[in-house]
């Protein structure tokens, strides 16, 4: 899989993409991952790249002929996606989607945010990370990244991981515990000590229940819960029952 990022900070990009799990995987040749500096394409001495707003107001806008020559400077893409906070919600899905395809170029904003035409005439999605406005689409490009390579077959070394993550099945997921059995007055839950598969499997199921409806009840709405689950959320025995024993 091909990852491209345009930024007018390369540097961001590329330090991170030699670290852990995605800098594992570039190294192995299993994903691969580019920068183009917006910068490069400016038409002047001074490398501007930024401009006024027409009608007035605060801050610069990004002009629309670098970012389109460095959009096309990637070649043809399975999808371009522009980094920008009135975008709709980044989802555990479209990472999952994503995964699938063969290449992505993200588009990172800056300043006041990109020429309107730009995201009219270049772009086929726009995203933000959060309810809230970062300095530039570098940090929600690399949580994109992230998010989407970590997906891709052969990335992680244990595949199986991703099924049981939080979102992977619109539940939030269950409380994890390693050694020591006892630590500081605390004790791990006794089921996970017994070795009997079934009940671990069923009690993990209820923990990520009850931490979703205590902490993310939208996600219940996308959730496939059983009859049963379904009677316990009604009763709210899910979400009154203790998270972590």
């Amino acid at each position: 899989m091909r990852f491209v990022v345009a930024t007018l900070f390369p540097e961001l990009v590329n330090n991170y993409v030699k670290q852990g799990v995605v800098g594992r995987a570039v190294n192995k040749g299993i994903v691969g991952v580019e920068t183009i500096d917006i910068r490069s394409f400016s038409t002047n001495k001074h490398r501007t790249v930024d401009d006024i707003p027409f009608g007035g107001g605060a801050g610069m806008v990004l002009m629309p002929e670098p970012v389109a020559q460095a959009i096309e400077s990637a070649g043809t893409m399975s999808r371009t996606v522009l980094l920008t906070p009135s975008g709709r919600q980044f989802r555990q899905a479209d990472a999952e989607a994503w995964s699938q395809l063969d290449s992505i170029l993200l588009v990172c904003g800056r300043y006041e945010g990109i020429d309107q035409r730009i995201r009219d005439d270049f772009v086929d999605d726009a995203i933000s990370i959060g309810d809230y406005v970062l300095s530039g689409g570098e940090l929600g490009a690399l949580v994109v990244l992230d998010a989407t390579l970590r997906l891709v077959p052969g990335v992680l070394g244990n595949a199986q991981s991703v099924q049981s993550e939080s979102y992977s099945d619109s539940l939030l997921e269950h409380p994890h515990y390693t050694r020591p059995a006892q630590w500081r007055g605390r004790d791990v839950p006794q089921v996970l000590l017994s070795g009997h598969h079934g009940k671990i499997a069923e009690w993990r199921r209820l923990k990520a229940l009850q931490r979703t409806a205590a902490l993310r009840p939208d996600l219940l709405k996308e959730a496939c819960l059983t009859r049963k689950e379904k009677a316990q959320l009604a009763n709210h025995s899910v979400v009154n029952g203790p998270e972590e024993t």
